[in-house]
């Protein structure tokens, strides 16, 4: 098999074809790298990459599969993992200056889980710095260039991840998610990205964000992510907040339709300001789930307005933690997360506490709207990819360190804990892709991923693939 044809080869049927010996955990590895090899380097993907160490484990797991041994889920498969992820044999960087070569003695609960299924990490992939924004560069590794055109921002935290799974560099990659970070990277490169219900994948060390990082698969298709997604589920006693449940039968069950459903649709959340091109692609996207049966209807969504607020107060508040690390490190910091952790400087912990109070109220609101719908549809952005340097589109207000005014439809479902997916849905004149945001009621993965496969059906994205050369 061509190894372009392998590098964009689902991972569900790399799975089965290796069972049948049909292609090799080798060719599938030497594959990905020569492609990783050929590529990255105008991409930029990777904080780290393990390519010695990968090929190694690949015999291995060719040797297995000739001896006829027992084999996991993802046995075999290529997997990145992003870099505010641990992992005991890489480094762990943060995509900062201060972490610089930092080794941490132990892997993430998901990243155990994925090697225990027969997964091989390949190398972690970049991230703004901290995750604290939504643009991909940091002052570690500088830019991750959007593989539709180079530049161009491909979305952060998760900006490798989006990267590589558009670039071919494997069909399995792990973001993790605290405003955005999984659907914007997926949004701008075209590609499936999943944030689960907030629990049902272990988040270890549980960071200090107050129950909003969520990790996630991200792929080219929708059957890869249910994949990821029954390995990386279930219960950890090493995170508190975990679900008790093991998830469902995400790949068996994906194909189930939404006949039937009853789907909410906004095209702003009355108060986000969204591109033209962005809007009128992503209206086309939610009318078309009429034609799979399901009820559309246009809403008004009263819960949203006090969103904006409330994610403006606590960003800056959670990234305070960062304050004394300004000291030394200020000058090798990205300016821009420096300007955020410096306007939570003032905040005090009453402050603090009575927006918390506000904010769990407004999850309520929001929680018991959803209740309603089966389904919410919206953008996943407002824009599309614009240059990577910069942290507002040209004909966006500038703000020092805002972003967020662009991303408004993504952090109140990381309040909420809701699952939210962003699927392709596609490009603007300038070839740029564009994602539609499917919304589900809490504990509904399993709903979020069969609306997202349905609607991929009907409007097939995986075969397009970026420009490289």
């Amino acid at each position: 098999m061509d190894d372009d044809i392998i590098a964009f080869t689902p991972a569900i049927e790399l799975a089965s074809l290796m069972r049948e010996k049909r292609i090799s955990p080798v060719e599938v590895m030497r594959a990905t790298l020569d492609r990783i090899e050929r590529f990255n380097p105008r991409i930029n993907a990777f904080a780290h990459l393990a390519s010695e160490a990968a090929m190694v484990e690949a015999r291995a797991a060719e040797a297995a599969l000739i001896k006829g041994r027992p084999l996991g889920r993802l046995h075999g498969l290529p997997v990145t993992i992003k870099d505010l992820a641990i992992t005991k044999d890489m480094p762990t960087q943060f995509g900062s200056n201060i972490f610089k070569g930092n080794q941490p003695a132990e892997d993430s609960v998901f990243v155990r889980r994925l090697r225990a299924a027969g997964a091989i990490v390949t190398g972690k992939t970049t991230t703004s710095e901290f995750g604290w924004t939504g643009v991909s560069h940091s002052p570690l590794t500088g830019i991750t260039h959007n593989p539709w055109q180079h530049g161009m921002n491909a979305g952060a935290s998760s900006a490798g991840a989006g990267a590589a799974a558009a670039a071919g560099f494997g069909a399995l990659h792990q973001g993790s998610d605290g405003a955005g970070s999984v659907r914007m990277p997926s949004h701008f490169c075209g590609v499936f990205g999943l944030k689960p219900t907030y629990g049902r994948i272990p988040y270890y060390p549980v960071g200090g964000g107050d129950n909003t990082s969520h990790i996630g698969p991200m792929t080219r298709s929708v059957a890869d992510s249910a994949l990821m997604m029954e390995v990386m589920v279930g219960p950890s006693a090493l995170d508190y907040s975990t679900l008790e449940s093991w998830g469902a039968d995400y790949t068996g069950r994906l194909m189930e339709g939404v006949k039937g459903k009853r789907i909410a649709f906004s095209p702003d959340l009355d108060l986000a300001r969204v591109d033209p091109d962005v809007a009128e692609l992503v209206k086309r996207a939610a009318h078309r789930f009429s034609e799979l049966g399901a009820h559309v209807e246009q809403v008004a969504t009263p819960w949203a307005k006090e969103g904006p607020e409330l994610i403006r107060a606590t960003w800056p508040a959670h990234l305070s933690r960062l304050i004394p690390r300004l000291a030394e490190w200020e000058s090798r910091m990205d300016p821009g997360l420096v300007a955020c952790i410096r306007a939570g400087e003032g905040v005090t912990m009453t402050d603090y506490q009575l927006v918390r109070e506000r904010k769990y109220a407004y999850c309520s609101r929001q929680l018991a709207w959803l209740e309603e719908y089966d389904f919410l549809l919206t953008p996943a952005a407002s824009v599309a990819a614009f240059p990577a340097e910069r942290l507002m589109p040209h004909h966006w207000p500038e703000h020092e360190w805002d972003w967020v005014s662009w991303a408004e439809f993504s952090y109140p479902f990381n309040f909420s804990g809701a699952p939210a997916a962003s699927v392709p849905c596609g490009f603007t004149p300038e070839g740029l892709p564009v994602g539609l945001q499917i919304v589900g009621k809490r504990f509904d993965d399993l709903g979020v991923l069969q609306a997202a496969a349905a609607y991929e059906a009907i409007a097939p994205w995986a075969a397009k693939r970026p420009p490289l050369s």
